[in-house]
């Protein structure tokens, strides 16, 4: 298998990064009330070919428990290489990843909503830089375990007239709070107010697609969540666990879903 993937130019099973010339990656921070006012870092990598400053669309990447803005285009994940492999073949698009903390990307007792901020804070400094992140543009939203179920929340929460694509992988899924990660939920009320089980209609019209590894200890639940939709999402199960190394290897197939939807998004 991996001398097919290697063949085709893509990604092998154990998450080899692509020997590719990358574009800029630019950073930046801003100040949000969301996040008790504290400096919020954020990262934009830029398609090869293109500049800061370009008019492009842009998928906002949402980082896992205990990683920050600089996860998605470090050596562990290289999102970065994987976008330009992805726009060898399909129009440009840019990433955006930014610092969320640990707090689940929702509302939390203590005052912070990680998601808001994105939405609030974020967004108009993306457009801002050109990017088309307006009101009036559509978005994709992509994330690897705690991000993964932030970005199935939020993409629910802003629904198909603000995001084109929702693309995660190893999503932090439970069925309820008592399964939850400590920390992950303030209490059950709060669990029961954030949970995406039971509201995958919040997605419709939003293109999905959903990968995660069998030895996965999140298997059994984002299997049971990707059940739950009237169509079933793009992605599957396949051998992995919860590691970079499978979101490595998966990124190719991910980074090109989230390019095709954007580059439908800007039809006219």
């Amino acid at each position: 298998r991996s001398t097919m993937y290697r063949a085709l130019g893509l990604d092998g099973p154990d998450g080899v990064v692509p020997k590719i010339t990358t574009g800029p990656v630019v950073a930046g921070s801003f100040t949000s009330g969301h996040m008790a006012g504290r400096p919020v870092g954020y990262e934009i990598a830029y398609p090869p070919g293109t500049k800061p400053g370009a008019e492009l669309p842009v998928a906002v990447v949402l980082h896992g428990y205990g990683d920050d803005q600089r996860a998605a285009f470090s050596a562990s994940m290289r999102f970065d290489a994987y976008l330009a492999q992805a726009v060898q073949t399909r129009k440009p698009f840019a990433l955006a990843s930014v610092a969320g903390g640990n707090g689940y990307w929702h509302p939390r007792a203590n005052g912070t909503d990680a998601g808001a901020m994105v939405v609030d804070d974020l967004l108009p400094q993306l457009a801002a830089r050109g990017l088309r992140a307006r009101p009036t543009d559509r978005i994709a939203l992509m994330g690897w375990s705690m991000g993964g179920y932030g970005a199935l929340r939020l993409g629910g929460v802003l629904g198909k007239s603000r995001v084109t694509a929702v693309a995660v992988e190893s999503p932090a899924l439970w069925h309820t709070f008592r399964q939850a990660a400590k920390g992950a939920f303030d209490d059950a009320e709060d669990f029961a107010r954030n949970t995406v089980f039971g509201r995958q209609s919040d997605l419709a019209g939003v293109a999905v697609r959903i990968d995660c590894g069998t030895g996965d200890g999140f298997y059994p639940n984002d299997r049971d969540y990707a059940a739950g939709f009237s169509v079933h999402p793009a992605g599957g199960f396949e051998a992995g666990g919860h590691d970079p190394g499978f979101w490595r290897r998966l990124a190719p197939a991910q980074l090109a879903f989230v390019g095709n939807a954007l580059a439908s998004a800007e039809a006219p």
